[in-house]
């Protein structure tokens, strides 16, 4: 880990995991408490539905009173800073407050596929994950889901939980839900995916995307700061923002960027990711015949990729993620 990201002015050696102090001084059930009120009339997403999910109810996420998970394991897929040589400890939330047309998972956001589990069956996964040796929890998709998870890890850290969590979202976060885990998550994870409203209603119905991905980006980075990672070089604290590049938007990327090194901080630590493919509803035809979003019926282009890797770098950040065979020690 001799990258100058990873230097020593990214280097948190004495370390616990953040909710442990909430754990010593009772805080950290009084969050869980504070957070599950807010499913009596839920405002966790920036959908604002107020679905009366304390009483089963479901709103756009499509999940009621339980977090339903659809997969629970040591994931080697994910930023080498994660996966380490044992694996991120992935759980996959069903459910989502976003509607995108492209999404690569929609057996679980779309169909909400999974098992549902309350909180001491949730809290078992989180033990469970950390007795398969994994570096740290990852909760993927868990934006509608912070009061269930909060009462879990309340309930995992009494019994031994001390793995640093990774908040693992689309970047489609409510300020005041993150503010439920403040003290609470070590790494912050948001997929910044889109900067025009125009783009983020077409693709994923949700024209204030921008706005919120930007209040949401700035709320994590005030919590953690700049990424920080150990001496075995997997990730302590701090943000990590992903960017899903998308056929045609290459604008859009650098936008995200200037914004990134302007108002949050040029040593924000970013993953270009160049995985998009045609899924879910894109290229299907219409009741016409049509092609459904037939712009990003394919995947990037290299001379794509270079390009935002370029206004990446002319945006004056710095630290971009690169996978190396093997992962970290």
């Amino acid at each position: 880990m001799a990258t100058a990201h990873r230097s020593d002015a990214f280097r948190l050696d004495a370390f616990e995991p953040a909710y442990l102090s909430l754990l010593r001084n009772g805080g950290l059930a009084e969050r869980a408490e504070a957070a599950r009120r807010a499913l009596e009339a839920c405002r966790l997403c920036p959908r604002g539905c107020e679905a009366r999910r304390s009483q089963g109810h479901t709103g756009t996420c499509g999940i009621g009173l339980d977090a339903v998970v659809s997969s629970a394991f040591p994931h080697l897929g994910e930023e080498d800073c994660l996966r380490g040589r044992r694996g991120s400890g992935t759980v996959f939330f069903a459910g989502c407050g976003l509607r995108c047309a492209f999404c690569q998972n929609a057996d679980v956001s779309w169909h909400r596929s999974g098992e549902e589990l309350d909180a001491e069956d949730l809290a078992a996964v989180f033990l469970g994950l950390q007795e398969r040796g994994c570096h740290n929890l990852n909760l993927v998709t868990p934006s509608h889901v912070v009061p269930q998870v909060l009462e879990a890890v309340a309930l995992a850290a009494a019994r031994g939980l001390r793995l640093p969590i990774v908040y693992n979202s689309s970047g489609y976060d409510a300020v005041e839900t993150l503010r439920l885990l403040d003290g609470v998550v070590d790494v912050y994870m948001p997929d910044f995916k889109f900067w025009r409203n125009e783009t983020a209603e077409l693709y994923a119905r949700a024209p204030d995307y921008p706005e919120r991905a930007r209040a949401a980006v700035t709320e994590m980075h005030r919590q953690s700061g700049a990424l920080r990672f150990g001496a075995d070089g997997l990730a302590r604290r701090g943000v990590l923002v992903r960017h899903l590049v998308m056929p045609g938007l290459t604008g859009e990327s650098a936008a995200i960027f200037e914004w990134l090194a302007r108002e949050v901080s040029r040593d924000t630590y970013v993953n270009v990711m160049g995985q998009y493919r045609p899924e879910w509803r894109v290229g299907e035809p219409d009741e016409a015949g049509r092609t459904l979003f037939a712009e990003i019926a394919r995947r990037p282009r290299e001379w794509e990729m270079e390009a935002v890797r370029e206004s990446f770098r002319r945006a004056g950040l710095w630290r971009l993620d690169g996978r190396r065979p093997g992962g970290t020690p």
